[in-house]
């Protein structure tokens, strides 16, 4: 049975990927800030018929971090699905009057959606090491394509979010640095966009929003299943490959 880590998987598309992944078989550790929340998504999960546990786990709290890497090592032995969902976007819900960049606004954003992500990956490597096939998923999204930032025929081009927006270029630059260093090993790394989907991240917009996180979590399942033949170090979305 392939063991997998979740963050930020007690709503959402972290949710429903740690869903979708239980029901292909593996068990699914659901990190979660909130440790009561983490518990209580677990114990539905198995009320399910589902395979899983929880972990406290905040992005931003290195002791926190560590401390879960320890708990799966006792638990597990190896991690062989790592999903870097946990993002925030403050931009969405900022008070009015800001300037276009706002350094605090950045340093919250780039604390979660880039350094949180390097954090969980640093502390959970050597479990990921252990694995036979060690997957690794950043969810990012094409509204940090500097490819479509620059394409006027983009959907994206008018979306002007710049913390947000970077901190996901960031993290792509990540997925591929990674994917460069780990290309001796079984590891594979994948940035994903899993699309415009209806959850909390973008509360002003999220009706308008085409998909429901189960629809989106399947793009998510599919990096963190690649097949040995698989190249790592992509950019996709459910229609494939995306510029970077």
């Amino acid at each position: 049975m392939q063991i997998a880590l979740v963050t930020g998987a007690t709503r959402g598309l972290g949710l429903a990927t740690a869903r979708r992944l239980a029901r292909g078989g593996a068990h699914v550790v659901v990190g979660a800030r909130d440790a009561a929340a983490g518990r209580a998504v677990a114990a539905a999960l198995v009320d399910e018929g589902l395979a899983a546990s929880s972990v406290t786990l905040d992005v931003t709290d290195l002791v926190q971090v560590r401390a879960a890497a320890a708990e799966v090592e006792v638990a597990h032995g190896r991690l062989d699905v790592l999903v870097n969902n946990a993002g925030i976007l403050p931009e969405a819900t900022a008070a009015e009057g800001r300037e276009v960049v706002d350094a605090d606004l950045f340093r919250a954003t780039y604390d979660t959606n880039v350094l949180g992500p390097v954090a969980v990956t640093e502390a959970f490597l050597p479990l990921l090491r252990r694995s036979p096939a060690g997957r690794i998923v950043n969810v990012t999204t094409r509204m940090g394509s500097l490819a479509d930032q620059q394409d006027t025929t983009s959907p994206y081009y008018a979306m002007v979010v710049p913390a947000y927006q970077s901190s996901k270029a960031a993290l792509n630059a990540v997925t591929v640095a990674l994917a460069k260093a780990l290309a001796g090993t079984p590891i594979k790394v994948t940035s994903v966009c899993p699309g415009f989907v209806q959850t909390e991240l973008t509360p002003v917009n999220r009706t308008q929003a085409p998909l429901t996180p189960a629809d989106a979590a399947e793009v998510v399942h599919r990096a963190a299943t690649l097949p040995a033949s698989a190249p790592s170090g992509t950019f996709v979305d459910a229609s494939g490959p995306v510029p970077w």
